[in-house]
């Protein structure tokens, strides 16, 4: 019946299968989501990352470095990184950092930041190396993320080295052309 639903092509019915598996087991779950990832509506294949992400084995990674690196739809992108932040941030790493350099949509950017930035496995100098490449970025919701994760490395971080290079950044950013971005650089200087 769930798998007759999540095929069906009607989100109406393939989504509340799909959110029907957070009760199921990992053995039943993945295949079932797996078929959701195959599904032409984009919703269905994110929400299928999404559980993806909460039950976890091997081919459920191996599914989510797929739709990360081919999806065609960047809501899908995102939520693949997402997902793969769950399975551990030390195997995730590599690949949602690789991710963030090749795929330009912001919105598999931001989520990145956002999977990654309070994450506690997060070391001082990733941290600062993923900031770096988001206030790199041409998006101004990019580096808004990348220059607040630059202001929390001043505050909380226990390398010094790190705390002064995301202080040299956040100067340079209070000359940004975008306002959101010198707000944040302001707010993190001042903590």
């Amino acid at each position: 019946m769930l798998k007759q639903a999540i095929v069906s092509g009607d989100p109406s019915r393939s989504m509340p299968a799909l959110v029907g598996l957070r009760a199921a087991e990992v053995e039943q779950a993945v295949p079932l989501l797996l078929l959701g990832l195959e599904q032409e509506v984009f919703m269905v294949r994110s929400l299928s990352c999404a559980g993806l992400g909460q039950k976890r084995n091997e081919a459920g990674w191996q599914a989510l470095v797929e739709a990360l690196r081919h999806d065609g739809d960047p809501n899908v992108r995102a939520e693949a990184a997402n997902a793969l932040v769950s399975h551990g941030v030390a195997r995730a790493w590599p690949l949602v950092r690789e991710a963030f350099e090749r795929d330009g949509q912001w919105l598999v950017r931001c989520s990145i930041l956002s999977a990654l930035a309070e994450q506690p496995e997060m070391g001082p100098a990733a941290l600062l190396e993923l900031a770096e490449l988001a206030v790199a970025d041409g998006d101004g919701s990019v580096r808004v993320g990348g220059t607040e994760i630059l202001g929390r490395l001043v505050r909380e971080a226990t390398d010094p080295g790190a705390a002064a290079a995301a202080r040299e950044l956040l100067v340079g950013l209070q000359q940004d052309g975008d306002h959101r971005v010198v707000a944040a650089a302001l707010n993190g200087l001042r903590g």
